[in-house]
């Protein structure tokens, strides 16, 4: 499968996923069931959420990281100037690799970016980083091989376990937007710390994704433009 393939992807039944919505029928009882903060939010938060989830894992990679530290608009902006160098499509890696740094660089590229996507398609194209498989690697497995590209996190990889892979139980507990929230709706007096956090978080396993979407929105602070979920 290619790399900018736009084909509906099967979806791999080793694991819950967003995309399911008896997942998230049966997420949403769980977590009304054993966590009364999380019920009150559920309920006065009626509206289905409307999600983009991102089929082209490739495409998502190099948009995230080009969104690294800039406003939305601005990455936005750079985003598409890339895309402009190759009549409106993400470049595929072997294109990327064959552009003149330049003119890559023109497109408002920093040379840190410019350093991550080469990167990112160096491990792609010599196969360090084979992007079809990670439908079937476990969460931290999947984790572990993205943060090992240069330029992506933790925090990059649970975005994109959330909305490309579409991950049932990711609580990126460094989100700094998801721990406001959780202050917020639990009353606490200061931002929870890792191990606070997890042990808030317990008992949403294993639908922590759910609970995390429903927590982003409550501040109005859920990580992506559109989000899309029937």
């Amino acid at each position: 499968m290619g790399v900018n393939s736009k084909k509906a992807r099967i979806e791999n039944k080793a694991f819950m996923l967003l995309t399911d919505k008896n997942t998230w029928k049966t997420g949403i009882v769980h977590l009304k069931k054993n966590d009364r903060v999380l019920s009150k939010i559920i309920d006065s938060n009626k509206d289905k959420f409307d999600m983009e989830w991102h089929s082209d894992y490739y495409a998502s990679i190099v948009q995230a990281i080009i969104y690294q530290q800039v406003s939305g608009a601005a990455g936005a902006a750079i985003f598409k100037r890339l895309k402009s160098l190759y009549n409106g499509k993400v470049p595929t890696p072997k294109q990327f690799l064959n552009t003149p740094e330049v003119r890559i660089r023109n497109a408002g590229i920093s040379p840190q970016k410019y350093s991550y996507l080469k990167d990112l398609c160096t491990r792609i194209i010599d196969g360090r980083l084979e992007l079809d498989k990670f439908e079937s690697l476990p969460d931290n497995a999947a984790i572990e091989e993205l943060d090992a590209v240069k330029g992506i996190g933790r925090w990059t990889a649970e975005m994109f376990l959330i909305f490309s892979l579409h991950r049932c139980d990711i609580v990126p507990f460094d989100d700094l937007g998801l721990r406001k929230a959780v202050l917020k709706a639990y009353c606490l007096r200061k931002l929870p710390n890792k191990e606070k956090f997890k042990k808030i978080a317990d008992p949403w396993h294993p639908y922590g994704t759910i609970a995390s979407l429903y927590l982003w929105r409550s501040m109005d602070s859920v990580p992506a433009k559109k989000v899309k979920k029937q």
